[in-house]
């Protein structure tokens, strides 16, 4: 199969299959896309290379579509019919590139090779759109296997959507995600894809699409910011920690570095390092400190309020109940946290026991439920965080339930072991897994930002500076070089 290499666009969906979404653990309500290089198109019986010094190449085998005719504005019928034929597709990236794109996977999925399709077309009037079968095989062996019944969004849907704001014109292709199975190859590997439609007339097939992976010779230059693979990239390349080797029972620890960077790193730049992750839902939402200039941070120990029920009031709520056992219990170094389900009108934590947190040597306590004898409670070194004053005893809206066990607080998840971290913008939950990626980054901004807020103090102007050329660049990279 030959390519124009002048392809209009080449438009690929994020995450499209039910399979691998479940995968993943989120479910988009809407496609997403980026965009490929029409440069990183390639053919069967080709090869890819993956570049000297990096690790986390993947294989993605897609259904390519391809355009027919040029549309704009259709309905997701009109979508489908705009589809001249479909074809096999191999989505390559490279995750150690996934940081430095921030996003836009312009490097880590638009390399030459790395959209390999083909070798046939096959007529898109011959196919149910409904019943495509994707498979990809490395080195010989089976390990995706899906069809577009399994689609969270149509292919009319995909483009009908995409041509709500851009015209698509014939030979245009759009890549319609991976199913389940995605995961690294290494230089040796050989990956094949095949497209077909097992339960149409003839079963017409793409072939199969091979592709064989090279180690790159050329090491990367200065020129800009260069590949690095963490943790967070080897699970999501891998598709798990266990395939990525690593274990799930690893200890994060809180180590003097990381408390020091940690003491100078406001919320607010940890939750733009979190985003630039994919981190969005972090927010313990409409908690806040007791106390202004409060600076809080630890490993979190969970409790859970559901509610209130007579019955299970009467066999959970007296005696020696979870809401006890966790104060009780709570480490030198963690912070407490509660699920109350947003609801303020209730008193989840009292002197009494916030005391005994500050006496076990707790970091911290965060309800996204109220506080009762809050003057005194705010008084306390041990820092809180509420949705703020309320008298109510326990037994009004709740009963004490659960510790030691993945809650909702504030509308964020929360497990046991994440890290927790406070100011008076608000609190944030860090996974463990990215929790040294997240805060060396927000360091490093923090003191860039603090740097380029002395030269605004100096009399410098913004334009330029904020965010820095090229120049500024230098000069900071220079005075860095001195600290």
């Amino acid at each position: 199969m030959t390519h124009d290499v002048t392809a209009p666009k080449i438009v690929a969906v994020h995450l499209n299959y039910r399979s691998r979404a479940e995968q993943r653990g989120r479910i988009p309500a809407h496609p997403s896309y980026f965009f490929k290089p029409a440069s990183s198109l390639g053919e069967t019986g080709g090869t890819i290379e993956r570049p000297l010094g990096t690790e986390l190449l993947a294989f993605e085998g897609e259904i390519a579509l391809i355009i027919g005719t040029d549309v704009r504005r259709v309905s997701p019928d009109e979508g489908w019919a705009a589809v001249s034929g479909v074809t096999a597709a191999n989505d390559f990236g490279l995750y150690d590139f996934r940081a430095a794109d921030k996003g836009s996977n312009v490097r880590s999925k638009g390399g030459d090779g790395y959209t390999p399709l083909g070798p046939h077309v096959i007529a898109a009037d011959r196919v149910d759109p409904a019943a495509i079968r994707v498979r990809t095989w490395v080195n010989g062996k089976l390990v995706q296997d899906d069809t577009s019944a399994g689609l969270l969004f149509p292919f009319g849907q995909i483009v009908a959507d995409l041509s709500q704001m851009m015209t698509l014109h014939a030979g245009d292709i759009i890549l319609t995600g991976t199913p389940a199975g995605s995961s690294v190859v290494a230089p040796g590997d050989t990956v094949e894809v095949e497209v077909d439609a097992p339960t149409a007339a003839g079963a017409p097939s793409s072939g199969r699409l091979s592709t064989r992976v090279v180690e790159g010779t050329t090491a990367f230059t200065d020129a800009g910011e260069k590949p690095k693979a963490t943790d967070a990239q080897r699970e999501a390349a891998w598709g798990s920690r266990e395939a990525a080797g690593l274990t799930r029972d690893e200890t994060f620890e809180l180590t003097p570095d990381l408390r020091t960077k940690l003491d100078a790193t406001a919320v607010a730049t940890l939750s733009a390092a979190l985003r630039k992750l994919g981190h969005v839902d972090i927010f313990i939402e409409g908690v806040k400190a007791s106390r202004t200039g409060t600076k809080m941070y630890g490993l979190a120990r969970t409790l859970r309020f559901i509610p209130f029920r007579p019955d299970l009031f009467a066999s959970h709520g007296g005696g020696y109940n979870a809401q006890k056992q966790a104060f009780d219990s709570v480490q030198p170094g963690e912070v407490l946290v509660m699920e109350a389900r947003g609801e303020p009108a209730t008193g989840t934590v009292g002197d009494v026991l916030a005391l005994r947190a500050q006496v076990r040597g707790a970091a911290g306590i965060v309800t996204d439920g109220g506080i009762r004898d809050f003057a005194e409670v705010a008084s306390f070194e041990i820092p809180t965080f509420s949705q703020g004053a309320h008298p109510s005893v326990l037994g009004r809206r709740h009963v004490p339930w659960a510790t030691d066990i993945t809650i909702a607080c504030g509308g964020a998840a929360v497990q046991p072991g994440d890290l927790i971290v406070g100011d008076d913008d608000g609190v944030i939950v860090i996974p463990p897994a990215v929790a040294h990626e997240v805060i060396d980054a927000a360091y490093e901004q923090e003191r860039r930002d603090g740097w380029t807020a002395e030269q605004v103090a100096n009399g410098e102007r913004i334009e330029g500076l904020f965010p820095m050329n090229d120049e500024w660049k230098e000069r900071y990279q220079a005075w860095l070089s001195q600290q």
